[in-house]
């Protein structure tokens, strides 16, 4: 239970921060893309008997770049070419897990299984999630600019298709640290629901970059303990609870709340004299 919480909130706090980007940019179905995307890498890795995590960073810089190369060499959109390379790979991963005779339950990669966490995994999640931190805080100003107004970006000299390859990397590495507490199919929802959670909730880049890490650590340590007490799924209960906040915000936020702004067009106007 020690090293599940400590490895769920140091995914949940790098994968938060990461999502503050990916929701301004609109690069939501990217995340979900990217994390399907290594599902054969880690197959692969434990073939060869190479740690889970190098087999998926190099598919996840993989799909990348194909995205990239079907987006830039054909007619293909750029949807259209995540579709086709997330599917493709996530349906090879699928293969490879059928013909693969194996001691392990590799389904623990698609579904997570964060009780499962050894030390050296806990130390390994660590190395990639500080790593990632540090990109991202390193960078935050001008991957913040990229996020608002590329075009601006470029005339102070920056280069938008170098950030926006840096953020693609980030993203391969952080998907890479959130595989373990959740497995393939829930990264994207670890990517995506602590950002759009923030974006409700503040008009400020600075303050969703707090917000959002805050309520996905907090409702990590309430889904693993959730999950102790009902025994259920803990990366599964991690995500409803993520879920539930969103809907919390969605409905009650003070300023973007769908319930109070409907309030607030059905209360009677005062007459001024």
């Amino acid at each position: 239970m020690v090293r599940a919480l400590a490895t769920t909130v140091i995914a949940a706090i790098v994968c938060a921060l990461l999502s503050c980007w990916l929701v301004l940019v609109g690069w939501s179905l990217m995340g979900d893309a990217v994390s399907h995307a290594v599902l054969p890498g880690v197959v692969l890795a434990y073939i060869v008997g190479a740690p889970f995590a190098i087999g998926a960073l190099v598919f996840g810089f993989v799909a990348v770049g194909l995205i990239g190369l079907i987006r830039g060499t054909s007619r293909v959109k750029e949807d259209a070419a995540i579709g086709i390379v997330f599917t493709t790979l996530f349906a090879l991963g699928l293969v490879l897990i059928s013909v693969t005779p194996s001691q392990t339950d590799l389904n623990h990669i698609i579904f997570g299984n964060i009780l499962g966490v050894s030390t050296e995994d806990l130390v390994q999640i660590g190395v990639l999630a500080a790593v990632a931190f540090a990109v991202l805080v390193v960078k935050r100003r001008d991957l913040t600019l990229y996020a608002f107004d590329p075009t601006h970006a470029f005339a102070l000299g920056l280069s938008p298709r170098l950030l926006g390859a840096l953020l693609l990397s980030v993203l391969a590495l952080t998907a890479v640290v959130a595989l373990q507490v959740v497995g393939v199919i829930l990264v994207v929802a670890m990517l995506i629901i602590p950002g759009a959670t923030a974006y409700l909730l503040t008009d400020r880049f600075g303050r969703m970059l707090v917000i959002a890490p805050v309520m996905s650590a907090v409702s990590s340590v309430i889904g693993i303990y959730l999950s102790y007490w009902i025994d259920a799924a803990s990366g599964g209960l991690v995500i409803v609870v993520q879920g539930v906040v969103f809907t919390l915000v969605y409905l009650f936020s003070p300023r973007y709340g769908v319930l109070l702004r409907l309030l607030r067009r059905g209360s009677p106007v005062t007459a001024r004299p």
